[in-house]
């Protein structure tokens, strides 16, 4: 039987039906497919259509309908550009014949040049806290109608200043939580990048809700990621622990805006993050 890991992998991985076309799958939870999963089948399709000398370095997307994990999704590469020093990937991932999500997809063959970064933030490092796999599996018994979806499996997380899910009091948005795939995964640049654009939805909209004295999990919020974008900087490995350090500048109109910086451990800034999510608090 296929551990935890090998199942996660497989189900970041896309199979090629035609040049262009490719066929994705899910697991039976959540309810509603998991954005990360959409984001990171879409850059597995988009790798497959590009040379093995360059690797992506960005992507910008929007979800545009719910995803049902029942059925599969077929995502349709269309070759937009293939020049001497970039190529671009436009993905559209369709379920019953409609869109539930597209992005375009920019890569790039290694180059030389210019180089500066912000600094990582002063926090203490993954040893010296606590995993949240425990602590979710155990509200997930509790209450299995407000965190439906718990099971991190082979993704460990461990947050910096852990919140109280259920009951949360308004603080400033902004969070740190480090990050690593608990088994081996290989050298593949490409498979740690998509493995990074998976695990780089967690996180951004509870940012924007940090403010408000209410999580994902509250009965009082409408909430669904409605755009992503996600910039590689440098090469890095996810078999080690990057922190993910994020914040919210903003929320207004229904809509909540988060950010976010990977740094491996010695500080490197390898990647960013962007979301925009819906916010909508519920009648009554």
């Amino acid at each position: 039987m296929p551990n935890d890991l090998e199942k996660l992998l497989a189900y970041l991985e896309v199979k090629a039906i035609d040049k262009y076309l490719f066929i994705g799958k899910s697991p039976r939870r959540p309810a509603r497919i998991f954005g990360g999963q959409v984001l990171a089948q879409s850059l597995n399709a988009a790798i497959q259509t590009v040379p093995d000398d360059r690797t992506a370095h960005s992507m910008h997307g929007y979800f545009l309908r719910p995803g049902n994990p029942l059925k599969q999704i077929v995502y349709e590469v269309d070759p937009i550009r293939d020049g001497r020093s970039f190529t671009t990937r436009r993905v559209v991932a369709k379920q019953d014949g409609c869109a539930i999500f597209n992005t375009a997809v920019s890569f790039q063959v290694a180059e030389e040049g210019l180089s500066h970064q912000s600094k990582m933030p002063d926090v203490p490092p993954p040893e010296a806290l606590e995993s949240e796999q425990k602590e979710l599996e155990e509200l997930a018994k509790k209450y299995p109608d407000r965190v439906p979806f718990p099971i991190v499996g082979p993704i460990e997380r461990r947050r910096v200043l852990p919140r109280d899910r259920l009951n949360p009091q308004p603080q400033e948005p902004l969070q740190h939580i480090w990050f690593r795939v608990a088994g081996g995964i290989g050298d593949d640049p490409r498979r740690h990048q998509t493995l990074l654009a998976y695990i780089s939805d967690f996180g951004l909209l509870g940012t924007a809700l940090y403010p408000h004295a209410i999580s994902p999990h509250s009965k009082r919020i409408q909430e669904a990621s409605l755009d992503h974008a996600l910039w590689f900087h440098r090469s890095f490995r996810l078999d080690d622990y990057l922190l993910y350090s994020l914040d919210s500048p903003n929320s207004s109109g229904g809509r909540g805006f988060s950010r976010g910086s990977f740094y491996t451990r010695d500080g490197v800034l390898v990647a960013s993050s962007a979301q925009e999510a819906l916010l909508r608090l519920r009648d009554g």
